[in-house]
């Protein structure tokens, strides 16, 4: 189990590493009622996710993202990136070694911006 929660983790640290790089801090986030909304949503629900669920949500959040003929609604990519920070909160709670973390993971996720998605977007 522990193997795993490093292997998420690492994961994790890749990712957020190459998407991170655009994420300054631009002032008020104006979608946090949205955020916040969707995190009640689906805090039980993804709680409950096991590795498996997790791998299947975090690699399709990562094809539609990189697919060049979709483009997410501001409420599927906050839908992705939320499940993200629950989980990564989840880890914190099962490893308690873990716990700084995993908060920060969760911080990242939590704050990514629809308008640096869109960014991202344009050719």
């Amino acid at each position: 189990m522990h193997k795993s929660f490093q292997s998420t983790i690492l994961l994790f640290s890749f990712f957020v590493s190459n998407l991170s790089y655009s994420q300054v801090q631009k002032g008020k986030d104006f979608d946090i009622e949205m955020k916040d909304s969707l995190y009640a949503k689906f805090k039980k629900e993804v709680q409950a996710f096991d590795k498996n669920d997790f791998d299947s949500l975090f690699f399709e959040f990562f094809s539609k993202q990189n697919d060049e003929n979709l483009l997410l609604t501001k409420e599927e990519y906050y839908t992705f990136t939320i499940k993200i920070a629950i989980y990564s909160e989840k880890l914190g709670l099962l490893y308690k070694e873990q716990k700084d973390t995993a908060q920060k993971t969760k911080q990242l996720w939590f704050d990514k911006r629809y308008s640096d998605y869109l960014e991202s977007k344009k050719p």
